[in-house]
């Protein structure tokens, strides 16, 4: 399982907020660019970004901050925040965006999502999907829509979709842990590639995603509070349960 070690930007600093709020703001720095080679230097190889004021406006304010990010750090990036046109999307792959995470215009654009699959290919293009009580929540989760995460992701697997990036809004920054029920789920569900995001904050949080195999974890306030080790959490995610070896050794 891959670990995404997380920065959220806005207004040019690393910031976090609680349950999505704006107005549950913490500044961690204003200096994004050194936070991801800490990151890096820990032995992260990949990279979640989020351009909090593309979420909100569908604007990309921090373009040149997330150009530097991926000039000094070198790591797999993936960018959500504000994709809500071919256009943007080529902005970012130019700037070296490894992938481009659609949200809002995934749902309120029809099409929008299989076109840019098309033009930039699965491996370029993944849908974020934001839950709050079971409905997905649009426009950097200000509001929620009347569309279940189920429906959603049948509706992304069948355009062609192969990476979703799940986040229960309800568990992100609080750090009471991840909703192992809902990751579980939708692994045994859907036959993409899935990717946790929201109170990831223990190890045992680790070793429970990746024994689901779970293609990734996103990791926010837990590594910026010290509450986890980046270098421990992608150590455990890179362990192999007994199921997987044995797997792994009936291909061979």
């Amino acid at each position: 399982m891959k670990i995404f070690p997380a920065i959220d930007i806005y207004n040019g600093c690393a910031v976090r907020l609680l349950k999505g709020d704006y107005n549950q703001m913490t500044i961690y720095s204003d200096n994004p660019p050194e936070f991801a080679n800490r990151f890096s230097q820990q032995g992260a190889e990949y990279l979640h970004l989020v351009d909090l004021e593309g979420a909100r406006f569908g604007t990309t304010p921090n373009m040149n901050i997330i150009k530097e990010i991926i000039k000094e750090t070198g790591m797999f990036t993936e960018l959500g925040g504000g994709i809500r046109s071919l256009k943007t999307i080529d902005a970012y792959r130019n700037a070296g965006v490894d992938r481009l995470i659609l949200g809002t215009s995934a749902i309120t654009e029809p099409g929008f999502a299989q076109k840019a699959v098309r033009e930039f290919g699965s491996d370029a293009i993944a849908v974020g999907i934001d839950i709050r009580n079971g409905f997905v929540a649009i426009k950097g989760w200000t509001e929620t829509t009347a569309i279940t995460c189920d429906d959603f992701c049948r509706s992304m697997e069948d355009i062609g979709v192969r990476t979703i990036i799940c986040t229960d809004i309800s568990r992100d920054g609080a750090m009471k842990g991840t909703n192992l029920q809902l990751y579980r789920h939708l692994s045994d569900k859907f036959n993409i590639d899935i990717t946790a995001s929201g109170g990831v904050s223990t190890i045992e949080d680790i070793q429970a995603l990746a024994e689901m195999d779970l293609y990734g974890a996103i990791l926010g306030k837990a590594l910026y509070t010290g509450t986890l080790n980046l270098s421990m959490a992608i150590k455990e995610a890179s362990r192999r349960t007994p199921a997987q070896v044995a797997e792994k050794g009936e291909q061979s």
